[in-house]
C-alpha cells in the first residue's frame, strides 16, 4: 500500500498552484506516467475526469472525484479503475515566500503483481511526478527578466 507525503514551499501564489493542479487535461503535457485526461465533467467545484497511466508494459485507465476548494484546496477520490483505492490531496498555503503545498497520495492496487511493480519504485516515481508539477509552475509563472547591459 505506497504512501507518499510531500511538503514544500514554492514562490508562487496559492491561487496559481491551484490553478495548475486543478487544470488535469494538461497532465499528458508535462506529467511522466501521464498518456491521457479527460474532463467528464467539471462544475467549477467537483470534477469527474479519466487518466491514461503507463508504466513499462502496464497501461491502465481511472477515473477520480475531484473535489476542488480554490485556492486552498483539492481532493482526489478513486471511483473506478485498478485500485482497491486512491486517495490524494493537494493542500496551498500562504507563506511569506510564497505557498507552502502539502502533498499526500495513497492508493493500492487490485492486482498484486501490478502493486509489487509499481511499490518498488513508487516513492522515485511520485518524487519525479512532484518534481514535474514543479517544473510546469516553473515554466508557466516564471517571467524572463533580461539582464541590463
Amino acid at each position: 500500500m505506497p504512501s507518499y507525503a510531500e511538503k514544500k514551499i514554492l514562490s508562487y501564489r496559492p491561487d496559481q498552484l491551484f490553478d495548475m493542479v486543478a487544470d488535469v487535461a494538461k497532465y499528458p503535457d508535462f506529467l511522466p506516467w501521464c498518456i491521457g485526461a479527460r474532463v467528464r465533467s467539471n462544475d467549477g467545484h467537483v470534477m469527474i475526469a479519466d487518466m491514461v497511466i503507463g508504466f513499462k508494459v502496464f497501461r491502465e485507465k481511472f477515473t477520480s472525484r475531484v473535489v476542488m476548494q480554490n485556492p486552498d484546496r483539492i481532493d482526489v477520490k478513486y471511483l473506478d479503475g485498478p485500485f482497491n483505492y486512491l486517495e490524494n490531496h493537494w493542500i496551498f498555503e500562504p507563506h511569506p515566500d510564497g505557498c507552502r503545498i502539502d502533498f499526500h497520495v495513497d492508493f493500492e492496487f487490485r492486482s498484486k503483481i501490478l502493486d509489487k511493480a509499481i511499490g518498488a519504485v513508487f516513492g522515485e516515481a511520485v518524487r519525479r511526478m512532484v518534481s514535474a508539477f514543479e517544473t510546469r509552475a516553473h515554466t508557466l509563472y516564471d517571467r524572463y527578466v533580461p539582464i541590463s547591459p
